[in-house]
């Protein structure tokens, strides 16, 4: 495949490529963002230090490969780095992993991303209610944050696995175990709305 590289374009092309393939993500990235943080301010912030990231490093994007994807993994390292820097630990983002994660891995996951998570994204998304909202937000952002890549942004177990830097068996233990968290946190609730996480195992 034809690798076309930032460094290629004219700056006026870059930012066209950036703000076609990128900007229509924001909102999916702001609700990543705001179920992290759990703070409006701090999720702008967030969304803010990802694009300008993004832009940084735009020309290791590949064209064609899962811009969500790619923008997701930048907001968690971004994230991460924060919770270091407020604990007082030493801070580190290793720009590297952003910088060659399209360039080491192919990416052909992408129609499979498009199609076998978007019923159940819809179905998830339709519960966010009160109830359902505060049981998420109570969980350990770990568990908090795979609930949100796979059930609610529709992310495959592969691409899971790239945006948190761990192995697909991991992917797994901690969504069954973040499903069975939020299951029961819910309990009489989740019935009645007819939630279940009879697809643990499903692949």
């Amino acid at each position: 495949m034809s690798d076309q590289r930032g460094s290629q374009l004219t700056k006026e092309e870059k930012d066209a490529r950036f703000e076609a393939e990128l900007l229509p993500i924001i909102d999916p990235l702001y609700n990543f963002a705001f179920r992290l943080t759990l703070d409006e301010d701090d999720a702008n912030d967030l969304v803010q230090e990802t694009y300008l990231k993004a832009y940084r490093f735009f020309e290791y994007f590949e064209q064609g490969t899962n811009a969500k994807a790619w923008l997701f993994r930048i907001l968690k390292n971004s994230f991460i780095n924060d919770f270091r820097k407020k604990s007082k630990q030493p801070a580190k983002v290793d720009y590297s992993e952003v910088e060659s994660y399209y360039n080491t891995e192919g990416n052909d996951n992408d129609a499979e991303i498009a199609t076998t998570s978007d019923m159940r994204s819809q179905s998830v998304q339709e519960l966010i209610g009160d109830e359902v909202a505060s049981a998420l937000n109570s969980l350990p952002v770990d568990f908090r944050t795979v609930i949100i890549l796979c059930d609610l942004e529709g992310f495959t177990y592969e691409e899971m696995a790239k945006i948190l830097d761990i192995p697909i068996g991991t992917v797994r233990s901690r969504l069954h175990r973040a499903r069975n968290f939020l299951k029961e946190k819910l309990e009489g609730y989740a019935k009645t709305m007819g939630y279940n996480n009879e697809d643990d195992n499903e692949e």
